[in-house]
């Protein structure tokens, strides 16, 4: 077989893409996919069970999140105070069946069965404290070439990529959760400013070609 000659040089991936690479040799992949796709929040991503997810219907229902208050673990409802359910995309159903596989084989090494009521991203199925996954995510992004960003920030993330793909401001809202409409008004404002610029740009790039033309 002849070799292969130049393929030319290779496309860096985006932060964003770079980052979920770094983190696939994570044991917290799982939710670190859930909060750059989805945009939940810390506390959202450490509250799922595995009672909350259909994967074979393609369902999601955020209803809990954990916190860390007086150096206790408790779970509490959703900062809106109401469940959400949600069709997560392909990525994260990938990511949820490989953790699930890996929780039910450790479960079985220590003579149990996986409960429905594990909590889904954790290594275990047990809680953990939320500054274990800020630390593992300034880890991931350290080692990805990244600046120093927090698992919040893939959040924003996440509203800035669903308003500049045109979603409408309410959908965005049902899907992060917020409690007023005004907060994803917010990020639709900032994004649609973006975008004016950029296309702004480019019409100033056009125009200037055909002056230098005559």
């Amino acid at each position: 077989m002849a070799p292969r000659g130049p393929v030319g040089p290779v496309t860096p991936l985006p932060p964003r893409l770079q980052c979920l690479e770094q983190a696939r040799r994570d044991p917290l992949y799982a939710a670190f996919v859930l909060a750059a796709s989805m945009g939940l929040r810390r506390g959202e991503v450490l509250g799922l069970r595995w009672s909350d997810v259909d994967l074979e219907h393609r369902v999601l229902r955020v209803s809990k999140q954990v916190q860390r208050v007086g150096g206790v673990l408790y779970e509490d409802t959703t900062k809106s105070g109401r469940a959400r359910p949600l069709p997560p995309p392909l990525i994260c159903l990938a990511a949820l069946r490989w953790h699930r596989m890996r929780q039910t084989d450790a479960a079985r090494l220590r003579g149990v069965e996986l409960s429905p009521s594990s909590h889904i991203t954790t290594r275990t199925g047990r809680p953990i404290d939320p500054q274990n996954v800020n630390r593992s995510f300034f880890r991931i992004t350290a080692a990805a070439g990244l600046r120093r960003i927090r698992l919040h920030d893939a959040r924003h993330g996440c509203a800035t990529l669903l308003t500049a793909a045109g979603v409408a401001p309410r959908v965005v809202m049902e899907i992060l959760g917020h409690s007023r409409i005004s907060i994803t008004t917010d990020v639709y404002t900032h994004v649609t400013s973006d975008t004016q610029r950029e296309a702004i740009g480019h019409m100033d790039r056009l125009l200037r070609r055909r002056l230098d033309r005559g």
